[in-house]
């Protein structure tokens, strides 16, 4: 009986490896703590492999149009993903909200940036990193906030612009910049900023960062990108995002 059970184990895993696939998924480069555990957690569950990309929202873009063989997208907004819907490279209806990211104001430096951002106003630092505005929601939020607060003329000097959110993180992470925008994610731990210090910039100083998924026309009938999408709405997934940092 024993081995009997033991061949019937070993036949399910074959079959299931032997059904199992790979996806190529466009990671926003602000999720891409969570989605490196998101990942292994999905091919544990499901077999299926998820072959991560992480980079600007733009440039993701600029790469999808020009046929770059990306099966899903997980965007750092709403914009591209809707309008990838309506350009026909990306399948219509298989759009929704993974995340609400929240944007921070981030040094390396303990006690630094004070709880209410009004470092951006003394000025007493010389570089000042975002993500490039043009192409990262991140960034764009970074701008609109210093919008609201009358800032941009006056700091503008001192931008230190990355391509997306995570080179603004490494700018200030290795002091060549002392402060910058970066994505709460990326500076949370176990619930609570894990160093430095920050001012959890208010969802009203900026438009709400809605980060969408969106199946991909090149993924048009790939089980592991459908299977993918599906863990993403799942109870265990969801809360395993909430611990970075992001609303559901």
């Amino acid at each position: 009986m024993i081995r009997f059970l033991s061949i019937f184990l070993l036949m399910t895993a074959l079959i299931a490896i032997s059904h199992a696939g790979e996806a190529r998924i466009a990671v926003a480069a602000n999720f891409a703590a969570p989605m490196q555990v998101v990942s292994a957690a999905f091919e544990r569950t499901t077999g299926h492999k998820a072959l991560l990309s992480f980079g600007a929202t733009g440039a993701f873009y600029a790469q999808i149009r020009n046929g770059a063989p990306f099966h899903v997208l997980l965007a750092a907004d709403d914009d591209v993903p809707a309008r990838l819907e309506r350009e026909g490279l990306a399948e219509a209806g298989s759009r929704f909200t993974y995340a609400i990211g929240s944007l921070v104001l981030w040094s390396a430096r303990p006690g630094f940036v004070d709880g209410d951002g009004a470092v951006l106003r003394r000025g007493s630092f010389t570089r000042l990193a975002l993500a490039n505005p043009k192409i990262a929601p991140y960034g764009a939020a970074a701008m609109r906030t210093l919008e609201k607060l009358g800032l941009v003329g006056t700091l503008q000097p001192k931008f230190v612009l990355g391509e997306n959110v995570a080179q603004a993180y490494q700018f200030v992470s290795t002091g060549n910049a002392e402060l910058g925008f970066v994505a709460l994610s990326q500076v949370m731990k176990e619930g609570r900023i894990a160093s430095g210090s920050a001012w959890v910039v208010p969802s009203s100083m900026h438009r709400e960062i809605r980060q969408d998924a969106v199946l991909l026309t090149a993924g048009r009938g790939n089980v592991a990108a459908g299977a993918l999408l599906h863990h993403l709405r799942e109870p265990a997934t969801l809360a395993l995002i909430q611990g970075f940092g992001y609303r559901p």
